[in-house]
């Protein structure tokens, strides 16, 4: 594999592509058919619509954040079902996956950006959980999971 320099375009999609060949070639079967099933969530995506077109990076991003969320969610689903083996393949995938997302916040970098984002605002008091959000969510670009910012930023403006 060649390093990209400055000048080319270097994407996600094409990260997750040629490991998908890496993954092929040293018989990975977990990081193979991981990387099908994100590379087919992209491609619906991209066919998704009135017409066709080629995500950037943030939006293969946002498709494979929603891919995680899947598999978080079928994993625990299996386990409270009883069924360990399924629910820790479901884990493994979504952290295949994860290698792929910008690093999450911690709690203290998630709370210092609401924190700063309200005082900004001069946001307070239920009504404005829904601005707050809209205006944290830009903030925190994806390094932090839709359920986390919204209990902090309720619980910033309820005073819970």
């Amino acid at each position: 594999m060649t390093m990209s320099t400055p000048t080319e375009r270097s994407t996600l999609h094409q990260r997750l592509r040629a490991d998908l060949t890496t993954a092929m070639k040293a018989r990975d079967e977990l990081r193979t058919s991981t990387l099908r099933l994100a590379l087919a969530a992209v491609k619906d995506a991209e066919v998704a619509g009135a017409t066709a077109r080629v995500l950037d990076d943030a939006e293969v991003s946002k498709v494979l954040t929603r891919e995680v969320k899947k598999r978080r969610e079928a994993a625990d689903a299996y386990a409270a079902a009883g069924r360990a083996e399924q629910a820790d393949r479901e884990r493994a995938e979504g952290e295949v996956l994860g290698e792929y997302l910008p690093r999450q916040l911690g709690d203290d970098e998630l709370a210092a950006i609401i924190d700063r984002v309200l005082a900004e605002l001069d946001l307070s008091g239920p009504k404005a959980i829904g601005p707050a959000m809209k205006s944290v969510q830009a903030a925190v670009a994806g390094r932090a999971e839709g359920g986390r910012v919204a209990a902090l930023v309720k619980a910033r403006l309820t005073g819970g």
